[in-house]
C-alpha cells in the first residue's frame, strides 16, 4: 500500500472554434504503463519503462480544462447555432507490446500484422509504413495499431474506461454519446488546424510527430475529432483512443498511450439564468464535475484547485488530489517494475547540427523495442574544434527474465551500426 499523489491540471483556452461562444477541455494524464499479453486480463501486466519505487509510487492524473470562445459571441444575441460548449480529455500512457522480451540468444520482432480492421476502416502496413522521405512510422509504432486496449473490459485501461462511463451515466443519463473506435489515422488539418495549433508550433516537426505522409499522421491526441464531431451536430460525446506521439525513452514517457475526451454543449439559457458569462459558468461547471469524477473514482478523497498557467489559457487551474491506494481499487492491483535485473549500455558520438534525441530513441526502440527501458545522456562537451559528443547510457530490461550478456551485446552493436547510418552521427 503506498500513497499516491494526483494532479489534475485544468485550463481555460480562448480561440478555438469561432463558431462557438465557449468550450471546455479537460486532460486526464495517468502515468501508469501496462504490458499487453495474449490474455486481456493479466493483471501482472506492467511496461518495461515501469520504474516505481515499491513503497511509495506517485502517479499524477491531470484533467485539463478549457473554456474556447469566440469573444464577439460570448455577451452577443443569442446564437442557436453557436451554443457553448464543456469537455475534458483523459490521457493514460501505456506500454502495449511485451513481444521484444520474448527472446532466445538474440532480440527478434514478433511477426507484424500485414492488414488491421479499426472501427471498420481496413489499414494495411503499406498505408502507413512507406518507403517515403516524408514518412517516420517504423514497424515497432505500426504493430501497436489495433490492440485497442481500452476496448478491453479486463484490461487495465479498459476498466478505467467503464468506470468513467460508468460516471456520466448515473450523472448525465443517456445523454453522452460514446466513441471509441475512430482510427487513429487522421489528415494533418484535423490533428493541428481543426485545434489552431499554431503553422510553427514545435508539435508538428517530425521530431514530434509520426507522419505517414506530409498530410497524414497518427494522431496525437483525441481532440482531433472535436471539429468533425461538432460539425456533425454531437452536443454530448466521449472519445476514447489510443494516440501516437514521438518521444523520450524513460520510466514515464512511451511514444503511444490513451486519451478520453468529452464535450458538452450548453445552452445560451444555462448561464442566463444562473446570472453568470459562459466562460465563468462553464468553468463552474466543469470543476464540479470533475471534482464528481475523482469521487467516483477514488471515493472521498481530499482535493484542492490551485491557479496555475498554462500556454494559451486563461484562466487555468490546477485540482490537487491525494488518495491512498489500497488492494482492488479500480479492478487492478499495482505491480511494480521488473524484478529482474538491468543491463546498462553506453554509446558515445560526435553529433551533428540535424541531431535529435528522440531521432535516437526511435532507432533504439525500433532494434529493442521494450526491452530498452531507458535512454539517458549522461555526458556532454563541446572541443576547441566546436564539435560536440554526447554519450548515451542505454538501460535493458525484460519483465520475464534475466537477459543475457550475448543478446545485450548483439542487440548494442545494431543499435552503434543503425545511429552511424542513419543519424549522421561519428561514433567513438
Amino acid at each position: 500500500m503506498g500513497m499516491k499523489r494526483f494532479l489534475i491540471q485544468s485550463k481555460n483556452w480562448a480561440g478555438l472554434f469561432p463558431s462557438h461562444p465557449t468550450r471546455a477541455v479537460c486532460n486526464t494524464n495517468t502515468h501508469n504503463y501496462y504490458n499487453n499479453s495474449n490474455s486481456s486480463n493479466n493483471n501482472n501486466s506492467s511496461s518495461s519503462s515501469n520504474n516505481y519505487n515499491n513503497k511509495n509510487n506517485n502517479m499524477a492524473i491531470s484533467l485539463n480544462h478549457s473554456t474556447l470562445y469566440k469573444p464577439s459571441f460570448l455577451f452577443s444575441h443569442r446564437r442557436p447555432s453557436s451554443p457553448p460548449l464543456r469537455g475534458f480529455l483523459l490521457s493514460n500512457p501505456f506500454s502495449s507490446s511485451s513481444s521484444a522480451t520474448k527472446l532466445h540468444h538474440r532480440s527478434k520482432q514478433p511477426p507484424i500484422a500485414s492488414l488491421l480492421d479499426i472501427g471498420g476502416v481496413k489499414i494495411g502496413k503499406e498505408d502507413v509504413v512507406r518507403d517515403d522521405p516524408t514518412n517516420n512510422v517504423p514497424d515497432t509504432i505500426f504493430s501497436k495499431l489495433g490492440l485497442q486496449l481500452h476496448r478491453r473490459d479486463h484490461h487495465p485501461i479498459g476498466i478505467l474506461k467503464n468506470t468513467i462511463y460508468e460516471y456520466f451515466e448515473n450523472a448525465y443519463s443517456n445523454k453522452f454519446v460514446k466513441f471509441d473506435d475512430l482510427c487513429p489515422i487522421v489528415s494533418v488539418k484535423q490533428n493541428f488546424d481543426d485545434v489552431l495549433v499554431p503553422a510553427d508550433h514545435v508539435s508538428r516537426s517530425y521530431n514530434d510527430t509520426y507522419y505517414v505522409d506530409a498530410h497524414t499522421v497518427l494522431r496525437c491526441h483525441t481532440s482531433a475529432h472535436q471539429a468533425e464531431l461538432l460539425r456533425n451536430g454531437h452536443t454530448h460525446f466521449l472519445v476514447t483512443g489510443d494516440v501516437y506521439r514521438r518521444d523520450s525513452i524513460d520510466s514515464t514517457h512511451y511514444p503511444v498511450f490513451h486519451q478520453m475526451e468529452g464535450v458538452r454543449v450548453f445552452s445560451q439559457d444555462d448561464w442566463t439564468a444562473s446570472g453568470m458569462d459562459a466562460t465563468s459558468y462553464a468553468a463552474m461547471d466543469l470543476k464540479k464535475a470533475l471534482e464528481g469524477l475523482a469521487q467516483h473514482l477514488f471515493g472521498a478523497v481530499e482535493m484542492r484547485w490551485v491557479d496555475t498557467y498554462f500556454p494559451f489559457t486563461n484562466p487555468s487551474f490546477e485540482l490537487e488530489i491525494y488518495f491512498q491506494f489500497s488492494k482492488g481499487q479500480l479492478g487492478v492491483k499495482f505491480k511494480p517494475f521488473s524484478k529482474f535485473p538491468p543491463c546498462y549500455k553506453d554509446i558515445s558520438f560526435w553529433i551533428s547540427d540535424s541531431f535529435t534525441e528522440n531521432n535516437l530513441c526511435e532507432i533504439v526502440r525500433g532494434i529493442a523495442g521494450d526491452l530498452v527501458e531507458e535512454v539517458r545522456l549522461i555526458d556532454n562537451f563541446t572541443n576547441k574544434k566546436g564539435m560536440t559528443s554526447h554519450c548515451y547510457r542505454i538501460a535493458y530490461r525484460s519483465m520475464e527474465r534475466s537477459l543475457t550478456d550475448e543478446e545485450i551485446n548483439q542487440l548494442q552493436w545494431d543499435v552503434r551500426e543503425a545511429v552511424q547510418s542513419k543519424l549522421n552521427v561519428v561514433l567513438r
